[in-house]
């Protein structure tokens, strides 16, 4: 498989930002609170983070750029997404690893140098049912040494879909994204659709053979994602960000 060249790799980069933007009206500010959590309560300069559902890299993107001695371990089950990340980012302090994080074993498959300071990820693990978000969730606490951190930045629900208070979250962020002007711009379907279309691509798109899995019929709930941090030996666990629907859950190893 031919791999993309950088510039090219960075044009479907960021135009992922922007259709990302579509849904995500504070997504930027939501990448800075993200490297606030770890410039706050990381312990060293040279930070190993795990980025959780990599994508195509634009969180690990961000986090080199501001730790400029740290290194990211990407991990994602998407091999069309790893495939822009290598490229887009091509930093020595960078590196990708295929693997899925529903299933045993995608810790070890990492081969990490070294105990991670931080697992981070955004707009990742609400693709996961209950069960194996809590048996992630659980794996990074024991992975971690005391003070080690676990991120996540998503859009995340009070209760099952439709209560009150989660439509009123989705109605903020939508008024955002419009007074923001970036509802208007390119959607999830209409990226991937031009993805599908791109010779430049083909390869890639091949090696996904299209995609895997991604029906989520048991939703954790915030509460879900704060619960199950406590009781895999997090010693604190909360919210400490939020707009509209758009939440940080932050535990504390």
């Amino acid at each position: 498989m031919t791999e993309l060249d950088a510039a090219t790799a960075r044009y479907w980069l960021e135009r992922w930002d922007r259709q990302q933007e579509h849904y995500m009206p504070d997504r930027e500010q939501r990448f800075e609170v993200i490297g606030d959590v770890l410039d706050e309560l990381g312990d060293r300069d040279d930070l190993l983070i795990v980025d959780l559902g990599v994508g195509p890299g634009t969180l690990s993107q961000r986090l080199l750029d501001r730790f400029p001695d740290a290194r990211v371990v990407g991990v994602d089950a998407d091999p069309l997404l790893l495939g822009l990340a290598e490229p887009a980012l091509a930093c020595p302090r960078f590196r990708t690893v295929n693997a899925d994080l529903r299933t045993e074993g995608w810790l070890d498959a990492l081969d990490l140098e070294r105990v991670p300071d931080a697992f981070v990820s955004t707009t990742a693990l609400h693709w996961m049912n209950r069960d194996p978000l809590r048996a992630l969730i659980k794996t990074c606490a024991q992975a971690l040494k005391p003070g080690g951190l676990f991120v996540d930045g998503d859009h995340l629900y009070e209760g099952p879909a439709g209560t009150g208070l989660d439509a009123l979250g989705k109605s903020l962020t939508a008024r955002r994204a419009e007074r923001q002007g970036t509802g208007d711009g390119e959607d999830w379907a209409a990226w991937w659709d031009a993805v599908n279309r791109a010779p430049e691509l083909a390869d890639l798109v091949r090696a996904r053979d299209g995609g895997f899995e991604h029906t989520v019929h048991d939703r954790p709930t915030v509460h879900d994602y704060v619960a199950f941090a406590r009781d895999a030996g997090f010693a604190e666990a909360g919210i400490v960000w939020q707009y509209g629907d758009d939440r940080i859950v932050v535990g504390i190893r």
